[in-house]
């Protein structure tokens, strides 16, 4: 969904933080991870499927998936510390696309930020970009998604205690705070006409304000709110997301061979429950309830 707003500066886009096979601890002793069981029931491609001079061919060669992502994303996908390991939903999800193509979960991660997937994508810099990164007919011009491989929505968070926000029709005449170049905008300026949108560049920055008073409600994807309030207890999410947001898998504009067979690949996982468990292991700590159905791949203008 989000134009991702953890924006970096344009001098880390060779920043690249690799990954590679996370079957086994990288710290001794550590726990096992939990995307350690997932990725040994996750599919992998037949011989045949990889089809010679496609670009599944060129990354098995090459011996690792590139993807352009995020390390701070917590839930999905956030470098550890401790253990070095990629964590969360989107994390796994390229973990097991590169299982599929490659046999393992070799991954290189390339630090992305909201301007430059597209030109990652162009450039060949990436093979895929899993970054909350939503379906429109305007990026579909740019790049190729394969999937939906999940949907979110905006939703809006508040300083714990806040009083008089239940909903989006209760922004109505109060400042609210959104990401600099997101689907945040136009949504608010929607649901709530009347409300004052201040903008800032990063989620973080976005976080702080909120905290500051500077804004009595942040508006951005559920997905990152419920990490932030994972994160900070005095902040909390109110009512349920407002629009629906279908993220899909950013790929080279014009790949129709690769994009059909990363939709093999996801309605496997689908079919096999490692989406489902995916979910589980990152999301699912903090949202309530079960997995939420997977949408049904193709199913939005653009995907």
């Amino acid at each position: 969904m989000r134009k991702m707003a953890a924006v970096v500066a344009l001098s880390l886009l060779g920043l690249a933080a690799c990954a590679g096979n996370e079957s086994s601890p990288a710290v001794p002793g550590a726990a096992k991870p939990a995307g350690d069981d997932l990725l040994s029931k996750a599919p992998v491609a037949d011989a045949a499927a990889i089809l010679p001079g496609s670009t599944m061919e060129k990354i098995k060669k090459r011996g690792e998936l590139i993807v352009g992502g995020s390390l701070d994303a917590p839930l999905l996908s956030q470098q550890n510390p401790v253990s070095g390991q990629v964590e969360g939903f989107d994390a796994d999800m390229g973990k097991a696309l590169a299982k599929y193509i490659i046999g393992e979960p070799k991954v290189k991660i390339v630090n992305s930020a909201s301007e430059t997937r597209e030109a990652l994508l162009g450039n060949g810099t990436v093979d895929v970009v899993f970054q909350t990164y939503t379906i429109t007919p305007e990026r579909a011009k740019q790049v190729a998604f394969a999937g939906p491989y999940y949907t979110s929505g905006l939703s809006i968070a508040v300083k714990k205690g806040t009083a008089g926000i239940a909903g989006p029709e209760d922004l109505n005449g109060k400042k609210v705070i959104a990401g600099a170049n997101t689907p945040a905008i136009p949504a608010i300026k929607k649901v709530a006409p009347q409300a004052e949108i201040v903008t800032f560049a990063s989620d973080p920055e976005a976080m702080q304000a909120l905290k500051q008073d500077r804004g009595v409600a942040y508006v951005q994807d559920e997905t990152l709110l419920a990490a932030n309030a994972q994160k900070d207890p005095s902040i909390e999410v109110v009512g349920n997301p407002f629009t629906q947001d279908p993220y899909g898998i950013g790929l080279k504009h014009g790949d129709e061979q690769f994009k059909t067979f990363v939709n093999d690949w996801l309605k496997k996982m689908q079919d096999a429950g490692v989406w489902q468990q995916a979910w589980k292991n990152s999301l699912g700590t903090v949202v309530k309830g079960e997995a939420p159905t997977p949408p049904q791949i193709g199913s939005v203008p653009g995907s």
